[in-house]
């Protein structure tokens, strides 16, 4: 549909010019009477506040200049409109100094979106590269909406505040979980936050208790390469508007009522909705990069630059660096956040290349960054979710370090070194020891809780899980970078074939070690996150980067849940035995030292006692006694390409008792994991743990006199 909307009625402006407001809030604040604007710009000489009629004007309807005397108050411009309506769309040009020498980039003819606004709307026209020419664009820019969020009924939702230790986080793209044409969602809302709300009977039935969505604040999808977009969203213009995009109505004021309805759904659903965020750059990029909003109102302010003034910092490998310890920013990024908590109703966010908080305006790494403690210590966010992504693209490495005393971790270290470990690497068990115990070496300090760690295998950025097991090297051709871009260093082991073709025994080896990874992840102490189409083998045929692949090598693809229902039958199951088995306490918080002190942990080799922790392992086992409700679990952990016997801890002190399997990896389905009720009896003193498997055993007193199921 044509975006658009009528420009208003305004009374005589030299009257209305004579009204003084203060120049706060930031942004829009609608009354009876009318809305005020404020935006700052220190070094600015002039500013115009311009308005439209429709997204894709060449010019604007009105152009109100701002007297200096009225309407600037320090480094504020500010202005009271009566009788502006929702839907207004609107803008700012602002004068000054074009000094690049000097860290200044005004373009007076540019229109500039309110980087407070609540909606963007983005016409047929918009043309990133004519904002990165000098002049005027105003048939092909982005534009503010003014936006009314009171109207919504949200019927009273509230925050779910469930715990990280009860909690299994699904990372997932809004858009590609819904746009494949075999997705069942109705065709209008296929990409859309509409297309989620089809889907949440999935989400519920696949036990998953937090979805994670990639960006959702409007991005320029036009940062690409030729011939393809951006679609992971990692390229921010706005920090409050929702992506419209990923509006079924493509109506900007529609979309804010969208996200919301889908936050309202899936909190009535038992999901939390935790955000990916991306406040170390924006859109704007490099020194060639266009000017959208940031660089035309107070360049040096909102960036790091270079010594040279004229270059821009590069710590998040996108361009440029916001300076988040600045000030201005620094309110920007909490006043943001606040937003989408209290206005939004989200539950958590994860910040992408958080390291970059770390730096002070000059880029250089800080002790005590005061963004961190403010976000940690706001009162509006302290319910929510903080969770980092501890490093950037400069080379800070925080992860067991990261934050005070909110913050959980993307535990890089998690990742690589349960993949090392499944693809068989020497000199790798010792440090699993450490990953399913919760990292207690890296989160022994603090008092840190038993969910600091947030474990995955796979995420995003990098190969699915099913990429991992069939693919040496990447194969990122289609994004049209001679496959010089994305990682070169996976830990992916193909299993003797490269590529989706192999024979059957590949392809059962292949099963394996997928049903591995899901079992380390959900096994191990922490917080869990699985990847979007993992537990039905979703594919990306190779491409360990595809950020720019907004097609079928990106999106979900429905028939998978048939063809790989076996996988995903394992997968509910297995997100169904974390969930109901209570680990060492039923408390919500508990430390990682305190929950390993009742735990109580005995490790084991293939003989009981004896853990072999040399560099030519491949193999341990463990015990883990629950004592607070009488449970006992034996894991057998089998990466050696040969089958090994397990010495079994004796069942003490119940006569009648007997072990219970309720996984075996190795076996086909439904045996490689039991339903509740279901479980087979273990007799003898060893089991066999065939190559590459993991087997799981349990024991309580409800175990007593439990008929064996053949």
């Amino acid at each position: 549909m044509e975006l658009h909307q009528k420009s208003v009625e305004f009374h005589d402006p030299a009257v209305e010019q004579t009204h003084v407001t203060p120049p706060y809030p930031l942004g829009p604040t609608t009354t009876s009477e009318g809305t005020n604007f404020s935006v700052f710009s220190a070094s600015a000489t002039g500013m115009e506040f311009v308005l439209f009629d429709h997204a894709d004007d060449p010019r604007p309807s009105q152009v109100i200049a701002l007297d200096p005397v009225l309407h600037r108050t320090s480094h504020y411009w500010h202005i009271f409109l009566p009788g502006m309506k929702p839907g207004q769309l609107y803008g700012y040009r602002a004068d000054g100094p074009d000094d690049p020498a000097n860290g200044q980039r005004f373009d007076r003819q540019k229109v500039l979106i309110d980087p407070y606004g609540k909606s963007v709307s983005v016409g047929r026209n918009y043309d990133r590269a004519a904002a990165c020419k000098p002049g005027d664009n105003a048939a092909t820019c982005m534009k503010s909406v003014l936006a009314d969020l009171s109207t919504f009924d949200w019927e009273g939702d509230q925050p779910l505040y469930r715990p990280f230790r009860r909690s299994v986080i699904y990372e997932m793209h809004v858009a590609g979980f819904t746009r494949h044409p075999n997705s069942g969602v109705t065709p209008a809302n296929r990409g859309t936050y509409l297309g989620v709300v089809e889907k949440i009977p999935y989400l519920q039935e696949l036990g998953v208790t937090a979805v994670e969505l990639l960006p959702v604040y409007q991005f320029d999808a036009g940062d690409a390469p030729a011939q393809v977009s951006n679609y992971w969203g990692y390229d921010p213009i706005s920090f409050f508007a929702p992506h419209l995009a990923y509006s079924a109505s493509r109506d900007p004021l529609g979309c804010l009522d969208e996200f919301r309805t889908m936050v309202k759904e899936l909190h009535g659903a038992g999901i939390e909705v935790i955000l990916d965020v991306v406040y170390n750059h924006t859109a704007e990029g490099d020194e060639k990069g266009p000017t959208l909003c940031f660089r035309g109102l107070e360049n040096s302010f909102y960036y790091i630059l270079n010594e040279d003034q004229a270059t821009y910092a590069n710590y998040s490998g996108a361009g440029n660096t916001l300076k988040a310890n600045h000030s201005v920013v620094k309110r920007l990024i909490t006043d943001s956040l606040r937003y989408w908590t209290s206005e939004m109703h989200v539950d958590g966010f994860r910040f992408d290349l958080a390291s970059i908080f770390s730096r002070n305006d000059s880029g250089k790494p800080m002790m005590n960054p005061p963004i961190l403690w403010e976000i940690d210590s706001d009162p509006v966010l302290a319910g929510t979710k903080l969770i980092a992504e501890p490093w950037d693209a400069g080379g800070l490495y925080q992860v067991g370090s990261f934050g005070q005393d909110k913050w959980k971790e993307w535990n890089g270290k998690f990742r690589d070194e349960i993949r090392g470990f499944i693809k068989g690497d020497a000199n790798t068990v010792w440090r699993l020891r450490e990953r399913v115990t919760g990292s207690f070496d890296l989160y022994k300090e603090g008092g840190r809780p038993a969910g600091q760690s947030i474990n995955f295998v796979t995420c995003h950025d990098g190969f699915t899980l099913n990429d991992l097991v069939s693919f040496d090297h990447k194969h990122n051709e289609a994004n049209h970078e001679l496959n010089t871009d994305g990682s070169n260093s996976n830990l992916s082991w193909n299993c003797g074939v490269e590529g989706a073709e192999a024979d059957s025994g590949v392809e059962l080896l292949r099963a394996r070690q997928i049903r591995n990874f899901f079992a380390l992840t959900l096994l191990s102490l922490g917080t869990p996150m699985l990847l979007m189409g993992d537990e039905v083998r979703r594919t990306q045929q190779g491409n360990n980067n595809a950020y720019c692949q907004d097609n079928e090598i990106s999106w979900f693809d429905w028939d998978l849940c048939h063809r790989n229902r076996d996988l995903l039958r394992f997968v509910r199951n297995m997100i169904r035995l974390r969930l109901n088995f209570n680990q060492a306490t039923k408390a919500s918080h508990i430390t990682l030292e305190d929950y390993l002190s009742k735990a109580r942990i005995e490790w084991h080799g293939v003989q009981l006692g004896k853990p072999d922790w040399g560099r030519n392992s491949h193999s341990v086992a463990l015990t883990l006694h629950n004592i607070a409700v009488s449970q006992v679990r034996y894991i057998a952990i089998n990466a050696y390409w040969q089958p090994l016997a397990f010495a079994l801890p004796p069942v003490n002190g119940n006569s009648g008792g007997a072990w219970l399997r309720l996984i075996d990896t190795s076996l086909p389905s439904p045996d490689d994991i039991s339903e509740e009720g279901k479980e087979s009896i273990v007799s003898g003193a060893n089991y066999l743990v065939n190559p590459r498997s993991i087997v799981m055993l349990h024991y309580d007193d409800a175990t007593k006199g439990h008929a064996a199921i053949h």
